[in-house]
């Protein structure tokens, strides 16, 4: 997976004010109407974390909750920015790498020998990133001997892309291919795929156990059973966060309950929630439009342990609605004159899910959207959302 968050790098922004709420079981759960806001790390970013400057370094460290980095670029930074989290991929082995060279057998390949890969970014019958057989554990032994090196430079955690809990292997041509399974010698089954991947987070995790873990999955994978198939709740619980590529500004998602629904992403959210875990909504809008839609559905989820993303922010090009605190959650979600809304001790968030009507409705109370407007009512279009303040 190399769209959105992990294009080409990652940074964490949160304004970081604490809120409580007494969940059902007596737990007490902080933040969920503070923002902590994730994005990718365009080209545009770079300026102000390659020199160093005190004026950014002094932003990082106020409103970044975590910053993705790549290791060994930022290792000597991780003084300037204290909270970093190194990037690293689960089973990416990089074409015409030493690695490549040396471990030719870590490699996955077809029926007639043939390497294959992550079908990401490929060309002219090719891929960058040759896929690793996660089954063997001598790979599984560099890549963890890897991350604790990479660790050593005072890392907070990881940020494991490609944990896909389905297949994500295939040819040049970028076609799925069933690897052959080296203990059985037949092509790798899913129920395999699955368990040894599962098996190879549980390792990290083991190795780890005082890093901060995100894995980068695909949500719908394994369907219907998802985050209810026993290796795939294995996987959430080797991981601290699970970041979820697109969040709700992903144009495949639908309304109503079917497959891939914003209510079956809503589910598969509170399966994580409900095994202790944050979840990274890793939202690519750009417009307010878009950016608002993300971050109302952020609050309508946030248990005080969660992200939210969209591009284009730097210290120097910042949406305001990202600074909004609305305090603590008086409930959970629910579902309101047609659409999704939760309240907070400083305002609310409604959501209009894709493929329904517009909707108009009268606000409960007086309350201000993020730009200062007093409102008494709004109008959503379908896949659109707002954050209201209390007057």
């Amino acid at each position: 997976m190399r769209r959105g968050l992990l294009a080409v790098g990652l940074v964490a922004l949160a304004a970081s004010v604490t809120a409580v709420l007494a969940a059902p079981d007596g737990e007490r759960r902080e933040d969920q109407g503070a923002v902590h806001f994730v994005r990718g790390a365009p080209t545009a970013f770079e300026p102000f974390i390659a020199r160093r400057d005190p004026r950014y370094g002094e932003f990082l460290r106020r409103h970044v909750w975590r910053l993705v980095a790549y290791s060994p670029y930022f290792d000597s930074r991780t003084r300037w920015y204290p909270s970093a989290w190194a990037y690293d991929d689960a089973y990416a082995i990089y074409r015409g790498s030493r690695l490549a060279a040396r471990h030719a057998d870590w490699i996955l390949r077809d029926g007639a020998g043939r390497p294959l890969f992550i079908p990401y970014g490929c060309g002219n019958g090719a891929c960058p990133q040759y896929a690793a057989d996660i089954s063997n554990p001598a790979f599984r032994r560099h890549w963890i001997a890897d991350a604790r090196a990479k660790l050593r430079h005072r890392y907070r955690g990881l940020f494991v892309d490609d944990v896909n809990m389905e297949f994500r292997v295939g040819n040049g041509r970028e076609d799925h291919v069933a690897p052959i399974d080296r203990a059985t010698g037949r092509p790798m089954t899913y129920d395999a795929w699955r368990r040894y991947m599962a098996e190879f987070m549980q390792e990290i995790r083991a190795a780890l156990p005082r890093a901060e873990i995100v894995h980068n999955v695909i949500w719908f994978a394994d369907a219907p059973a998802r985050a209810a198939d026993p290796y795939i709740q294995r996987q959430i619980q080797a991981a601290d966060y699970v970041a979820l590529e697109r969040g709700f500004n992903d144009s495949g998602l639908t309304g109503g309950s079917g497959a891939f629904s914003t209510s079956a992403l809503l589910a598969y959210v509170d399966a994580v929630h409900a095994l202790g875990k944050g979840v990274i909504l890793d939202g690519e809008a750009e417009d307010v439009r878009g950016m608002e839609y993300e971050l109302a559905a952020y609050l309508l989820i946030s248990e005080g342990n969660d992200l939210v993303s969209a591009h284009g922010m730097t210290p120097t090009h910042w949406w305001s609605g990202f600074d909004v605190n609305l305090g603590d959650a008086l409930a959970r979600r629910e579902r309101w004159r047609g659409l999704l809304r939760r309240d907070f001790s400083g305002g609310m968030t409604l959501l209009n899910e894709p493929d329904s009507p517009t909707r108009s409705v009268p606000l409960p109370s007086p309350m201000r959207d993020l730009n200062g407007r007093a409102v008494s009512s709004v109008t959503l279009a379908a896949a659109s959302g707002v954050v209201l303040k209390r007057a």
